[in-house]
């Protein structure tokens, strides 16, 4: 179990990585404590019998761009399982993506094994072998790693070249490459990792529309979030949300006013974050009307015609169960409610997703298709 600790170690692998078809990669890292993860670990692993080994990246003096450029050589397959939290370390530390990427979660959705399906499935029905998960609740900061957590992280990556090489000849056999080239455009979008704190007040979930109390929020929300990524702790570590809509509402105009708050912690009381609280108040309160934040009730003033989306949820499961692909892959339960109500603009309508469901979806609305049973079975006929 090689663990590389020096820059130069790092470049010897990746040079002979460069020469294969593909890699395998996974990271341990540890965000309980810190806005950004903290990278602790990087595992990587060579086709068939090649090395795998460990990357320290906690070393004195250890640079990751060596793994950086075999991630930009477009010539070798970057594979992940559950890539999403992996690629936002990558994209925050380095500002780069693996290209080309391969996720095996993904892939397996696609290839008909359900819905995010976990790796420990994946490794158990595709390679054949059982897999220790002991420690995976370790502390990934501390050095040094023992011969445990070294073999566990080590499995996460060599499991997975026989995953990687089944589910890659599926969709080539299936003609499915390209719905997984789809799906895995999203996660080397960097809109899908960046938090802008003028926005963060979307995620906040409040029982009101009204633009002069959504304000109070957004600018709360927004404090919390720039003070958040500028100190790297998490944002409830500054305050949690049921606090925010608690200030929201009460307006605190003081640092005595602060001090009469059920849900702040003792730390926002005070010092720089009781200000920050305060002149976030503030400017809620000198803004326009005109400049009040717009929810999105969109959804709210949709027609849904009932018995459309019903239709629609029937042909689904029979469209998910012929593709052999999970239903939730294709649409959600609100796309379909979407459809019935004449919108098409939905993601179930295009790309490969429309192949599958979307166009017979649009035929079922026009009244083009009927759904008849057969037996235990949903088929579909021509009107």
């Amino acid at each position: 179990m090689r663990t590389l600790t020096k820059t130069d170690e790092l470049a010897a692998f990746c040079a002979e990585a460069r020469k294969g078809a593909y890699v395998t990669v996974d990271t341990e890292f540890l965000r309980e404590r810190t806005y950004y993860a903290k990278l602790c670990l990087v595992q990587l692993a060579l086709p068939g019998d090649g090395e795998a080994v460990l990357v320290d990246p906690l070393s004195d003096g250890l640079s990751l761009e060596p793994l950086y450029d075999l991630y930009r050589d477009t010539n070798v397959v970057k594979v992940f399982h559950a890539a999403r939290q992996d690629l936002e370390i990558f994209f925050v530390e380095g500002q780069v993506f693996p290209e080309p990427l391969f996720d095996t979660q993904v892939a397996a959705m696609v290839c008909g094994f359900g819905e995010q399906v976990g790796y420990e499935t994946l490794v158990r029905k595709i390679a054949r072998a059982p897999l220790d998960k002991t420690s995976r609740f370790t502390d990934w900061s501390r050095r040094p790693l023992s011969d445990a957590q070294k073999t566990y992280a080590l499995a996460d990556v060599t499991h997975l070249r026989v995953i990687y090489e089944f589910l890659a000849s599926e969709l080539e056999k299936s003609g499915r490459s390209k719905w997984l080239g789809e799906e895995l455009r999203v996660l080397t979008d960097p809109e899908t990792y960046i938090v802008r704190p003028s926005e963060a007040w979307k995620r906040v979930k409040t029982r009101t529309n009204s633009g002069k109390f959504l304000a109070v929020v957004r600018e709360l929300a927004r404090f919390r979030e720039g003070y958040a990524q500028s100190r790297n702790v998490p944002r409830n570590r500054v305050y949690k949300d049921d606090a925010l809509l608690e200030l929201a509402s009460t307006k605190p105009q003081s640092i005595e006013d602060l001090s009469r708050s059920r849900l702040l912690l003792r730390e926002a009381r005070r010092g720089e974050i009781a200000e920050g609280i305060i002149a976030a108040v503030k400017a809620a309160q000198e803004t326009p009307p005109e400049d009040y934040p717009q929810p999105d009730t969109s959804n709210d003033k949709l027609q849904v015609n009932p018995a459309l989306a019903d239709l629609l949820r029937v042909l689904l499961k029979a469209k998910a169960e012929n593709a052999g692909v999970a239903q939730k892959l294709i649409a959600t339960s609100a796309d379909l409610d979407q459809i019935a109500a004449g919108q098409r603009g939905v993601m179930a309508l295009k790309g490969w997703r429309a192949e599958v469901f979307g166009d017979d979806a649009l035929r079922l609305c026009k009244g083009e298709l009927a759904l008849v049973a057969r037996g235990s079975s949903v088929e579909v006929v021509e009107l």
